[in-house]
């Protein structure tokens, strides 16, 4: 009798562009981060992003609270995280970089 072959799992392709994603929490099928910056710091960051997102056709929930910015990426009532909603994670962590970086340190 020969043993029974296991099948190898296909792995999700967005829950390992997750990974890639240090900071992000997958609450369900909601993606979360909390991210430090000033009042100016979150008016960039915020514009970025709503400009992201109108295009990605999301709806970002960005809320501030004592000196942090909170970014919710899902509906609460949706089937799964989307691959846009990946998407738009990263770029808000490239945008976040850039509004935080120090003077004189943006590359051209």
């Amino acid at each position: 009798m020969r043993a029974r072959r296991q099948r190898v799992k296909t792995s999700d392709y967005l829950s390992d562009a997750l990974t890639l994603l240090s900071g992000w929490e997958r609450d369900g099928v909601q993606l979360k981060r909390e991210l430090v910056c000033d009042d100016s710091q979150h008016a960039a960051l915020t514009e970025r992003i709503k400009v992201a997102a109108d295009t990605l056709r999301i709806r970002p929930s960005i809320r501030r609270t004592d000196g942090h910015t909170q970014i919710c990426l899902g509906d609460r009532d949706g089937d799964a995280i989307t691959d846009g909603e990946v998407t738009l994670a990263a770029r808000i962590e490239d945008f976040y970089r850039t509004v935080t970086a120090p003077q004189g340190s943006h590359s051209p």
